[in-house]
Parts: structure tokens; C-alpha cells; sequence
């Protein structure tokens, strides 16, 4: 059995799948028990291409490619990954856009494999240059959309640590950073797994509060280092913005119900409407907003089938 299946997703980003390809290869001991599985979640042709002839020039047996012929979204494309990879103790969720900096699969699986106690783990990232990034957050509910974070953080700071400060020991927290994760692979199935209705945003806060509900512990590790390119393999665009909301709203009523979820609608749409009477791009949130944010909206009811 391995000891942790590592599971990438490409989407029209080949040139940072592969250099994250390198790091892992170039950081993690050749000993330790690991395979990475890549799931190009239908690129263009020309960038799956690209990162095909790539593995076919570099061949090894820790690397596998697969194909989505439509784009799945961030849950539903690690899922896809997740039935080609091998039975394993750990799963590793690892964004296209980071670089190892040390062995961080060993240095995580060091410190949870006889943690009971502990169902998921995330390291510490960095930029491009090398300043430390959050790493971790709070749970997205309604009172920290309304209130922000650094209220939380004041009103009880040993159940909301204050995210912005350096940090050498593991420490318990809410949940990682999607971009790095490394979870049980038995706990994660006993869950289901991703939530595939969340097609982008909030499915490690989803996770976590999966988690929680069956007494599992959520960690960030400092030792374990790591470079993230925030965003390179998602365009910032209106759409994407919307769709952060949507997952919200979804989350929200999930986890905490349909009266939470109505005084969230409720505020989106009143800070929505001042805020485009100054950016009148920004109706296109309050339309949203107006008909629920609801799923039917979601980028994943707009993905083609595209075969090769």
C-alpha cells in the first residue's frame, strides 16, 4: 500500500503542473512510498498536449496522467483522480501552482500517521518571494462574512487564531489552505469526499466541517514549506467571483441553515446595491443575490464535453 496518493489537477496551467511535478520529484525522498496522479481536467488541446509530450519524454513510474473530457471543477476533479490512484494510508490534495520547498509529504506524514485524532493536515506557504502566506483560515459561516475575521480572532483567539502571525509549531486549527492538504484516505471516503455541487471555493471548509462533526482534528505544520502562485490556474473574472459566492451561500445553508443562510443573502444584497450604485459592474452580484445565489448559477451547470 502507499503510503500517500498525491493527486494534481492541470487546467490550461501545464507549464506550472510541470514545474510542480519537478519539485515533488526533486524534494521527496526516492524511497518514500508515494505516486502522484494528474488529472488535466479538460485543457485546451494544445496545453494537454504540452504536458503529455512532457511526461512522455520523462517517464516515471511515480507519475500517471488522465484525462477528464469535461472540467469537473476543483472537488469533482480530485475525485476523478482519486479512483486511478492506488490504495494508500494518505491522500494529498496539491494545486498545479506550488513548488515543493523541502520534503513536505514526509514531513506531514511524519507527523500524522499516529495522530488518531488528527484526519487532515496542511504546511506553510510562501510567495514567489519568500514571504509567508496564510495558510490557514476560519470556518466561512455568516458571522465571519459580516464581521470579518480579526472580529473572531479578538472574540476568542484559541478557537480563531489570529491567522496573521509566524508560527513555528504545529497548532490546531479550523481548516488549510486548499492549495496543500494531506488527509486520511479511510476518514476521507468515510465522508464521501469532496462535495461535487461546489464547483470552485470553500471545499476544504467543507471538508473540515465533515471532519468536525466526527471529532477530527484539523493541523497546520509549519516545517513543512511550500511555494504558491495564489491563483495562477484561475482567471479572475467576474464569473469566478460569482461562483465564490454561490459556493458560499451553498455552504452556508449546508452547515448552518436556511436562516443563517437568508441574513447572509440578506447583507450580500444590501452591501451589493450600494456597492453598485459607485461600480455599476457589480449589478450582475446584486441580480445574483436577488435570485438566491443558487446552484443552477454555478460555472459546473456550463461545462462542455470535449473529447479529443
Amino acid at each position: 500500500m502507499l503510503k500517500i496518493a498525491v493527486i494534481i489537477i492541470n487546467y490550461n496551467s501545464s507549464e506550472y503542473t510541470i514545474n510542480c511535478i519537478k519539485s515533488i520529484l526533486q524534494k521527496t525522498d526516492d524511497s518514500f512510498n508515494y505516486k502522484a496522479y494528474i488529472v488535466d481536467n479538460n485543457s485546451e488541446k494544445e496545453d494537454y498536449y504540452h504536458l503529455q509530450n512532457y511526461l512522455n519524454q520523462n517517464v516515471n513510474s511515480k507519475i500517471s496522467l488522465h484525462r477528464s473530457n469535461i472540467n469537473k471543477g476543483f472537488g469533482g476533479g480530485n475525485m476523478f483522480g482519486l479512483q486511478f490512484a492506488e490504495p494508500s494510508e494518505f491522500v494529498a490534495f496539491v494545486n498545479n501552482d506550488t513548488l515543493f520547498l523541502n520534503d513536505c509529504l514526509q514531513i506531514l506524514y511524519d507527523f500524522i500517521k499516529n495522530k488518531t485524532s488528527v484526519a487532515i493536515v496542511g504546511g506553510q506557504s510562501f510567495d514567489d518571494k519568500n514571504n509567508e502566506i496564510i495558510s490557514f483560515d476560519h470556518y466561512a459561516s455568516t458571522i465571519r462574512q459580516i464581521f470579518g475575521r480579526r472580529f473572531l480572532e479578538r472574540l476568542n483567539s484559541e478557537k480563531y487564531p489570529v491567522r496573521k502571525k509566524n508560527y513555528q509549531t504545529p497548532m490546531k486549527v479550523n481548516t488549510v489552505s486548499g492549495s496543500f492538504m494531506l488527509i486520511d484516505r479511510k476518514i476521507f471516503n468515510e465522508i464521501g469526499g469532496f462535495d461535487e455541487n461546489l464547483f470552485l471555493y470553500y471545499e476544504e471548509t467543507d471538508v473540515c466541517l465533515r471532519l468536525r462533526k466526527l471529532n477530527k482534528d484539523c493541523y497546520i505544520v509549519p516545517q513543512a514549506k511550500y511555494l504558491h502562485y495564489h491563483g495562477a490556474s484561475t482567471e479572475r473574472s467576474i464569473k469566478i467571483k460569482k461562483e465564490l459566492k454561490i459556493s458560499l451561500v451553498y455552504l452556508v445553508q449546508k452547515h448552518y441553515g436556511l436562516i443563517s443562510k437568508k441574513i447572509l443573502l440578506l447583507y450580500l444584497f444590501i452591501t451589493s446595491f450600494f456597492s453598485s450604485i459607485i461600480k455599476p459592474k457589480k449589478w450582475t452580484f446584486f441580480n445574483l443575490y436577488l435570485q438566491g445565489a443558487p446552484l443552477t448559477k454555478s460555472l459546473k451547470t456550463q461545462q462542455k464535453i470535449t473529447e479529443l
